[in-house]
């Protein structure tokens, strides 16, 4: 539930949102670095701050270093849970704000004090979290640390296996993953002491999630797979010794410790956990709430606002849903109309390879029609790839992975082809939209490749703004040529409804008292998902609470900033040129976004 947000390096960026050129020498070299020379003593304290807190995090989180391309750190796996690791987390906020609070920061250019809120603004919120103790809860099934580190064990997602030195540092971080999960258990035994503990649905899909993985015998484990794929320059006395070694620590330690945390919650933790699902049940849970509203959203509202926010919109998009099933002809209600979407055998395709290459059909028409709206696209590649088999029977129907900072790898959008029978058509376009482009592929991609940009612009840790803008490229379907057929704006009406409805799930949950069971009835009524995926949703919010809100919450600013600037520009407004303001200037907590297209339009006024 505490998820650190990295830090930002002051930088003069154009209004525009395009980099300058650098015409000098140092400037040449600071675009090599990845940094602008500072426009004063101020601004250059600013980037050494922000700098500092940032290596200082990926140094404290080390698995997300590896995921960014920065391996440094491969060998750790980070301490998560202890009483020093927590301490150590909050320090470096603190160091930050103190040091932060000695510059002034009217000696800062405009785009500089940008930087300066928003690096305060995330410090802020983040030591804030610390008041909470949400390192008694540390295992979910959304989270979910222990999948997490078996993905990058397997060689299929960013942990590098190119030489022996690769191999030995995964070796080294499963020795951090089990003394993590000793800790977690401990956390989890002092949590049932004080009253903090997961819902027991959390706990029941937890235990789902760790089944998936735990086998006894470590060549036929997820972890092996790289001993089968060793590369072909490593020396045979290095295979020898490495298929040693892997075979020991796997079936001595690791494989145990999954057993182990398994065992605990099935046997000891599953009992105690609590039969009321929401927040409120637990010690000033209203408090912890209502942060992790404000943390996620990154807005002021309160659990009461956005409860009624969602109430509107599921109004609204029930308005235009019951005008389109009029339309179609259709002569029950709404869940009625999607679901028989949902029965019709024409809407699947019958294999995975058609699932894959229907993706790439919608990738070429997306592609050009992009020009329509967007000056620029990025140049990463986007790679259309199936879920590997250990993760399909947890992971989404699609999902993205942005490539790392360090470049070479490209953006993957994945598709699950676990029973395409579940994964219907109608559904695919704005699937696409959200996930690829124009949303998270080319919001990331754009970002990352702005090699003058500070890099917590490069990397999209705010959720409000990062799942905003995903949503708000799906509105953007019609215009792109999509959604052209009764069946895929129905689909897209499903999730605008969803998203919508999540608004007043998540709240009722954790601040009105809900049971699980009113909310599946709530997410059911107003929602085309079926009865497992509302079940799965509801449940995703009982284990991260307040996080499905960011998405809707950030969509509906942008779209409100749009509005305000076609009003305010008239006819000088340009859809091109805003979205490269928006999704181009990389990532930030949405009060300063907005304030940062305040400056562009009283620019063009």
């Amino acid at each position: 539930m505490r998820l650190s947000l990295v830090c930002l390096l002051a930088v003069t960026v154009a209004l525009t949102g395009c980099e300058r050129h650098a015409s000098s020498a140092a400037s040449a070299a600071a675009a090599r670095s990845g940094r602008l020379p500072a426009s004063s003593a101020t601004a250059a304290r600013l980037n050494d701050i922000a700098e500092k807190y940032y290596d200082d995090y990926l140094l404290l989180h080390p698995l997300v270093a590896t995921e960014r391309g920065d391996h440094r750190f491969d060998e750790r796996f980070g301490d998560y849970a202890s009483p020093s690791g927590m301490a150590d987390g909050l320090a470096i906020e603190q160091e930050a704000l103190e040091k932060l609070a000695a510059l002034d920061p009217k000696a800062l250019t405009a785009e500089e004090r940008l930087t300066f809120e928003a690096f305060s603004q995330d410090r802020e919120i983040n030591a804030e979290g610390y008041r909470f103790a949400s390192e008694l809860m540390p295992v979910d099934a959304v989270s979910n640390l222990p999948a997490r580190f078996a993905e990058l064990g397997s060689g299929q997602g960013a942990q590098p296996f190119r030489n022996a030195r690769d191999y030995d540092n995964f070796l080294s971080r499963m020795d951090g993953f089990v003394a993590w999960v000793n800790q977690s258990i401990n956390n989890m035994r002092s949590g049932i002491a004080k009253g903090v503990v997961q819902p027991r649905a959390v706990v029941e899909r937890t235990l789902l999630a760790l089944e998936a993985i735990e086998v006894d015998d470590p060549k036929q484990s997820v972890f092996w797979r790289p001993i089968l794929a060793f590369p072909a320059a490593l020396s045979v006395v290095d295979r020898q010794r490495l298929t040693r070694a892997y075979e020991e620590r796997l079936g001595q330690q690791v494989l145990p410790a999954y057993r182990r945390l398994h065992d605990y919650l099935k046997n000891e933790y599953l009992g105690q956990a609590r039969a009321h699902p929401g927040m409120d049940a637990l010690p000033s849970g209203d408090l912890w709430y209502a942060y992790l509203v404000r943390y996620h959203t990154e807005t002021s509202m309160t659990p009461a606002e956005v409860h009624e926010l969602g109430l509107r919109e599921v109004a609204l998009v029930r308005a235009e849903a019951e005008r389109l099933r009029s339309q179609a002809g259709h002569g029950g209600d709404l869940r009625s109309f999607f679901e028989a979407m949902r029965a019709d055998p024409n809407a699947y395709y019958a294999t995975p390879a058609e699932l894959l290459a229907g993706y790439g059909a919608i990738r070429d028409r997306v592609g050009n029609a992009m020009p329509l709206l967007f000056a620029e696209t990025p140049r990463a590649r986007l790679e259309i790839r199936a879920v590997e088999p250990l993760r399909a029977s947890s992971a989404p129907a699609t999902a993205y992975q942005p490539p790392g900072l360090d470049g070479p790898r490209a953006g993957v959008f994945y598709v699950n082809t676990l029973d395409v029978a579940s994964r219907p058509k109608y559904l695919m376009e704005c699937s696409f939209l959200a996930a690829a482009l124009p949303g998270h592929h080319f919001q990331m991609s754009l970002a990352q490749e702005r090699r003058l940009l500070p890099r917590f612009r490069r990397v999209s840790d705010e959720a409000a703004y990062r799942d905003g803008w995903a949503l708000y490229a799906q509105a953007l379907g019609r215009d792109l040529g999509l959604y052209g057929d009764v069946g895929s704006y129905a689909g897209y009406l499903a999730v605008q409804l969803w998203m919508a409805a999540r608004l007043v799930v998540d709240t009722g949950l954790h601040s009105k008292g809900w049971t699980r069971e009113q909310a599946i009835d709530y997410l059911r009524a107003n929602s085309g998902l079926t009865e497992a995926a509302v079940a799965a949703d509801v449940d995703r919010s009982l284990a991260s609470p307040g996080e499905v809100l960011a998405g809707e919450v950030g969509r509906l600013r942008i779209q409100t900033l749009r509005q305000r600037a076609r009003e305010t520009l008239g006819a000088r407004f340009d859809a091109r040129e805003f979205h490269t303001q928006v999704a181009a200037g990389g990532s930030m907590p949405l009060p300063v976004l907005e304030k940062k297209l305040e400056l562009w339009i009283a620019s063009k006024r």
